[in-house]
């Protein structure tokens, strides 16, 4: 590996995780998961490579074609907010019923729902999109043949890394979540964190 395609792979991969590394919908919904060893492995995979998926896009030009159409950006941008909204909706019943955290923390999800929720999370999230294809995409024009191969795998690898971190990383956290309590903070910090995602984008219609 040449120089020049070696710092092209680690701008990616730095400028991939800045973006990721935040809190959002999407790493909150996977560090609950990861704190209740619910599906870990699946859902951090289908983060990982949804944004693997749609960093290739952007890389490819998809980024240039999706900042010119205003209508799938209000779209996806009006789409989001409303799902956001609701699971703060969920995530606040959640932590008023301590009884029903007892129950999350013993029992086992299924998987379906669970999946669908990740899916949600990920593409019903406009920030994804101007993250991922609009902004990495954009900056990728910056490189050439191996070199914009090498900056997309990077910043496809910090994704991997993040979302598996997060997830297994979570259970580190396990003995503080044994009480009820600290469920409760949680699912309230979970749901103030969508409210505020929704509103900021429901500012931007």
């Amino acid at each position: 590996m040449t120089g020049s395609v070696f710092s092209a792979a680690i701008s990616g991969f730095l400028l991939g995780a800045s973006l990721i590394i935040a809190i959002g919908a999407q790493n909150a919904f996977i560090l609950r998961q990861g704190l209740l060893r619910q599906h870990v492995f699946v859902l951090s995979l289908i983060c990982a490579l949804s944004d693997a998926l749609l960093i290739a896009a952007g890389v490819a030009g998809l980024g240039t074609l999706i900042s010119q159409s205003p209508r799938l950006i209000m779209a996806v941008t009006v789409g989001g907010a409303l799902f956001l909204f609701t699971y703060a909706v969920i995530a606040f019943r959640r932590a008023m019923k301590p009884e029903a955290l007892q129950a999350a923390r013993t029992g086992e999800a299924r998987l379906g729902p669970a999946v669908a929720a990740c899916l949600a999370f990920t593409f019903l999230n406009p920030h994804v999109y101007l993250d991922t294809v609009v902004l990495l995409g954009g900056l990728s024009a910056a490189y050439e043949g191996q070199a914009r191969l090498a900056y997309g795998i990077g910043a496809a690898t910090a994704s991997f890394v993040w979302f598996f971190g997060l997830g297994y990383g979570a259970r580190l956290l396990q003995p503080v979540f044994a009480r009820p309590a600290s469920w409760r903070v949680l699912d309230m910090l979970i749901g103030f964190v969508m409210v505020a995602i929704g509103a900021s984008l429901v500012g931007r219609i």
